[in-house]
């Protein structure tokens, strides 16, 4: 498996999980005080998907394999399973708090990415990438710092 299929699989599996788990937290938000952060929270499930499938999309380019979905021990690995817990009835300080943990995981993962040798066509994604997912990780630590 060469460096950049098992970055892009392993970003990849990340991605589509915090798809999923942005997903849920929009659909957990919708039914609480804070509906207003509802449909914030599926513009960040989307982006993940576009990122997803821009990876997906160079990955096949190179012949390489990429995960079909997420799954449930890389979603525990990779921190979003904090937010499909949290999802479970609890508040939505505890939804907001759950997805800053799985934002700082996804933000980690990028910076572990980067620090591998890809290739250039790769890193130049993963840089343009990074720094929307850094700001979504922001935005989301101010929202829960706000709550």
């Amino acid at each position: 498996m060469s460096t950049d299929e098992k970055t892009t699989s392993d970003l990849i599996e990340t991605l589509k999980n915090g798809e999923e788990g942005f997903q849920k937290a929009a659909e957990k938000l919708s039914d609480t005080p804070r509906k207003d952060l509802s449909a914030e929270f599926m513009t960040y499930s989307q982006q993940r998907a576009r990122f997803s499938a821009e990876l997906a999309k160079v990955a096949h380019a190179y012949g390489d394999d990429v995960p079909e979905r997420s799954t449930i021990p890389g979603a525990v690995h990779r921190g979003w399973i904090a937010v499909k817990d949290a999802l479970s009835g609890s508040s939505p300080d505890a939804v907001l708090k759950a997805a800053v943990t799985g934002e700082d995981h996804a933000v980690s993962e990028y910076e572990d990415a980067m620090k591998a040798e890809i290739s250039d066509e790769l890193r130049a994604i993963l840089t343009r990438q990074f720094s929307e997912v850094s700001a979504t990780r922001n935005r989301v630590k101010a929202l829960a710092e706000q709550s």
